[in-house]
C-alpha cells in the first residue's frame, strides 16, 4: 500500500541547467543503499528553478505558503529494492522564500532547505520565445538562474537526455550511515521546450561548497525546460541498509 500523500501542488516552468561533475564530489552526498545514476557515463548535477503553485500540505492550504519559487541543486541515483530499480534524485541544496517550508521539509525528510529572499519574472520576448528568470538574495547580492525558452512544447522522447533528467519519481536522503529515507513523487510525464540561451550567476562556494566551483562556473552540459504539472509527494519511508544491495543486472 502506498504511503499517505503529504504534499500536493503544481510544479510549473521547470528550468534545468545540467553540469558534468567528478563522481568523487558526489560520494559524500550519496545516501546509503543508493548508487550514482549515470547518463552515458557522466555524473550530472542539475541547477533547477521552478514555481510551487496551489500548494497543500496534508490537504490544507496554509496562508502565505501557497505560491512560491524554489531553486535547488540535485543529482541522480538509483536503488534496487530486491524487485526493481528505482531512479531518484538527491538534493544537495534547496532554496525557498519561506522559513516554515524549510523547517518542515528538513525535519520530515532530512532535506537541505534554506530560506532566502526570492523573486521571479516571466517576460515574453517575441518570435515565440519567453524569458524566465529565478533570483535569490544572499549576502546582499541577487543570484540568477534563467533562460530564453521557446513557446512550443513537445513530448519527451523515450531514451532521450530529457527523459533521464526529468523522469525521476523517487527522492532519497541519508539519515545515518545505515539509514536512508525514500519518498515517492507522482506526476504525469511533462512536455519540454527548446532552451535558446541561459544564465547562471551565483555564489557557488557559499551556496554549495568550494568543491562545486570548478563545475558550476563553466558552461552547462545541457539545458532543458519543462512545463510541469500537478504533483504529489508521499510520506517518506525509512530504509535500513544492513548489507550490500541485492545483486541485479543493470537495467
Amino acid at each position: 500500500m502506498a504511503n499517505l500523500r503529504f504534499l500536493k501542488a503544481k510544479w510549473q516552468n521547470l528550468l534545468m541547467l545540467n553540469y558534468e561533475v567528478d563522481p568523487v564530489v558526489l560520494q559524500k552526498h550519496l545516501p546509503p543503499g543508493t548508487e550514482l545514476d549515470f547518463w552515458e557515463g557522466k555524473a550530472l548535477v542539475s541547477m533547477v528553478g521552478f514555481l510551487f503553485l496551489d500548494t497543500r500540505v496534508l490537504n490544507i492550504k496554509w496562508p502565505w505558503h501557497i505560491n512560491f519559487e524554489e531553486v535547488n541543486l540535485r543529482f541522480y541515483v538509483r536503488r534496487f529494492d530486491g524487485v526493481e530499480w528505482k531512479r531518484g534524485a538527491v538534493f544537495i541544496s534547496e532554496i525557498v522564500p519561506k522559513s516554515i517550508i524549510a523547517v518542515v521539509a528538513n525535519t520530515l525528510y532530512n532535506e537541505h532547505y534554506r530560506a532566502l529572499p526570492m523573486r521571479h519574472s516571466i517576460t515574453p520576448k517575441g518570435n515565440e520565445y519567453t524569458n524566465y528568470l529565478y533570483e535569490w538574495k544572499l549576502n546582499g547580492c541577487w543570484n540568477k538562474l534563467g533562460a530564453t525558452v521557446a513557446d512550443k512544447f513537445g513530448d519527451i522522447a523515450v531514451g532521450s537526455p530529457e527523459e533521464f533528467i526529468f523522469e525521476h519519481y523517487w527522492g532519497y536522503n541519508g539519515l545515518t550511515s545505515v539509514k536512508t529515507i525514500e519518498y515517492q513523487v507522482e506526476h504525469v510525464s511533462w512536455q519540454v521546450a527548446e532552451v535558446k540561451d541561459f544564465i547562471f550567476e551565483a555564489d557557488v562556494a557559499n551556496l554549495y561548497g568550494k568543491e562545486f566551483v570548478p563545475y558550476l562556473t563553466t558552461a552547462p552540459y545541457s539545458a532543458f525546460f519543462a512545463n510541469g504539472s500537478a504533483i504529489s509527494v508521499r510520506m517518506g519511508k525509512k530504509i535500513r541498509i544492513d548489507q550490500a544491495l541485492p545483486i541485479s543486472p543493470a537495467p
